[in-house]
């Protein structure tokens, strides 16, 4: 995709999760608007999928030769069944079921809804690294040279499974593993400096011997020239600490933790709608 489809399919995916959790006045606004371009850049631009000789994406549980992604900050999944949809694992209209009742778009994905595009449930934070690392080794292994890549949160970094996950990535030399953390400052009790201060994680994780990046998570030409430039080194996993704002894209929940699990009123969506414009071509569903 050009630059500017790309930015024109994040304002989509913006919209789809604010009317998303106003729908159903539940879910995680804010960090899905944050990580809104690095996923849309994921799917839409960086990651190989398989597909059919049309270019419609095939899904299935195996992975082979294929690059994978995993959800470890599974409360974002608003953000992730947009992307998700607007790539062509389901049809997008289904986006109108969210959190509701029988629906395959749970609060937090699971994999019991056989949902195209959900490789793991996630949602108990510090599990997702840990998936990644197996799946990057299992690549390696059967030698399928396609990469994995795992995005987690900042205030996930608390959570003693990730520095497990830490360690196993460089041992094993998984240069084809790229984990990405979502250093938004925020969590749903406040900033990550006052709950359980990370301090400098990109020092930790250097020390832990992976290679280290920064990148601007809401700057879209960047996050599509850093995750290409992650796949550079065979035995180095790379970890790039994404800076973004929480609730990217509409000015009165930006930057905030009181909207990490609140949904926007009927005003406050009209507010969020009218700071997200469509562009020619984009719709909702």
């Amino acid at each position: 995709m050009e630059l500017q489809q790309l930015e024109s399919t994040a304002t989509a995916v913006r919209r789809d999760i604010v009317r998303m959790v106003n729908a159903v006045n539940s879910g995680h606004p804010g960090g899905s608007l944050g990580c809104t371009d690095f996923l849309v850049a994921l799917y839409f631009e960086v990651m190989h999928l398989k597909t059919d000789d049309s270019g419609n994406v095939i899904f299935d549980m195996d992975g082979r030769d294929e690059d994978l992604f995993f959800l470890s900050n599974g409360h974002i999944s608003p953000v992730f069944y947009s992307v998700l949809a607007r790539r062509g694992y389901f049809p997008v209209s289904e986006l109108a079921t969210f959190r509701k009742l029988d629906s395959r778009l749970q609060g937090h994905p699971t994999t019991a809804e056989h949902l195209p595009g959900v490789r793991i449930a996630s949602g108990s934070l510090g599990q997702g690294l840990s998936v990644a690392n197996g799946a990057a080794f299992a690549k390696k292994l059967n030698g399928d040279d396609k990469h994995v890549y795992v995005l987690m949160g900042d205030g996930e970094q608390q959570e003693g499974q990730v520095w497990e996950g830490a360690m196993f990535a460089p041992h094993h030399k998984l240069g084809n593993l790229t984990a990405v953390i979502d250093l938004n400052g925020q969590q749903i009790d406040g900033p990550t400096k006052l709950v359980m201060n990370n301090r400098d994680l990109g020092a930790k994780y250097e020390a832990f011997g992976w290679n280290v990046e920064h990148m601007e998570g809401n700057n879209m030409a960047q996050v599509v020239t850093k995750l290409k430039e992650a796949r550079k080194d065979p035995e180095v996993p790379t970890m790039i600490l994404m800076h973004t704002e929480m609730g990217f894209g509409i000015d009165y929940m930006m930057g905030s933790h009181k909207w990490h699990g609140v949904a926007p009123n009927a005003e406050q969506l009209v507010t969020a709608l009218n700071q997200l414009p469509l562009t020619a071509g984009m719709s909702d569903y």
